[in-house]
């Protein structure tokens, strides 16, 4: 059989061949005594025929991990990084650290894939990355256990994924506005599409409906979690005739963007602007003033979900397919009563 139709083989494929469930192909792959022996020697037949390569049968593990984000250019990023790097380096693994840009994002994931295949991980973390049909059958095709971090799609419960209570979040960081008297509170949401941002809309707009105010839309605007999406979302809800007294970026990062364009409105935070922010980034305690936000513990994400593919490099069960760390309100001089 041609060299590119080996590399193309997959668990699926064999099992469709055999006649038989995947979960049977996986035990035979595994070495387990559960199968008939009729069954098994079908199965040998067919992944010797196919050149199905088994990762750590013939093979010793490379002891590299891949982190992959869709972008590096956030300090959000680097928090992931450090709990990721100290829970491997504790487990004598090490970490390849890469990014599939949401631009060009095909040859972006298809040149990662061949990366990965030639250097034989032992297994990914994906950060904000949506599990795609072709990108999930193709980490199925490597035998390659993954685990999803704070996932962009519905999460998928055939892989791990970690994340946090953005709702929840979402819902605290607007009722503490509410609290100070706040009734015209703007929102800067984060990117289309992506389940954090749904999460964080949803938790907004559950926090207005049960102080009994209203959701106006038009204070709502969509950002990309970044500085320029805040300033210029910033920019125009300040530009509105009947302006927010406060707003709530999904980001701290689009926060910051917020303070510079209350800055440029001759506006005073929290004087005449109380603003909270989403993550706890450092930058969140060195802005003038110290901004409010709603602590997402990221660097412990990145642990949970190095710890947890270490468990399925091993072979070990996973306790839960879907972990929420908890988030908390970070009060600082960003937010004031109202009037």
């Amino acid at each position: 059989m041609q060299e590119n139709t080996q590399q193309a083989v997959t668990i699926s494929a064999i099992a469709s061949a055999a006649g038989v469930s995947v979960p049977t192909v996986s035990r035979v792959l595994n070495g387990r005594s559960d199968v008939a022996p009729a069954t098994r020697e079908r199965i040998e037949n067919l992944l010797r025929e196919y050149g199905y390569r088994r990762r750590g049968a013939t093979q010793a593990p490379s002891r590299l991990v891949d982190l992959v984000f869709n972008d590096l250019d956030s300090p959000w990023a680097v928090e992931i990084i450090r709990g990721v790097e100290e829970a491997l380096n504790a487990d004598g693994l090490s970490v390849v650290v890469s990014a599939i840009h949401r631009r060009g994002s095909a040859d972006s994931t298809r040149k990662w894939l061949d990366n990965l295949g030639a250097r034989t991980s032992d297994g990914a973390i994906l950060v904000t990355t949506d599990l795609d049909s072709f990108l999930h059958a193709e980490l199925q095709r490597l035998n390659l256990p993954v685990v999803v971090v704070d996932p962009a799609g519905v999460p998928d419960l055939e892989v791990p994924t970690i994340g946090a209570t953005n709702w929840t979040g979402a819902v605290t960081a607007t009722e503490h506005l509410i609290q100070q008297n706040h009734r015209r509170i703007g929102f800067v949401a984060g990117r289309p599409g992506l389940w954090c941002s749904r999460a964080r809309l949803d938790g907004y707009r559950a926090g207005l409906d049960a102080a009994g105010i209203g959701f106006d839309p038009a204070l709502v605007i969509s950002g990309d979690f970044d500085y320029e999406s805040g300033f210029s979302a910033g920019t125009e809800l300040l530009a509105l005739r009947d302006r927010p007294s406060a707003i709530f970026a999904a980001s701290d990062q689009m926060a910051l963007g917020v303070y510079e364009a209350a800055r440029q409105q001759g506006l005073r935070i929290p004087d005449d602007l109380s603003v909270i922010g989403f993550d706890d980034l450092p930058e969140a305690g060195w802005a003038s003033p110290p901004l409010t936000t709603v602590r997402q513990p990221l660097s412990e994400m990145g642990t949970l979900a190095a710890r947890t593919l270490v468990r399925l490099i091993r072979g070990e069960a996973v306790e839960s397919p879907r972990i929420e760390l908890s988030t908390r309100l970070v009060t600082r001089a960003s937010v004031r009563a109202a009037g």
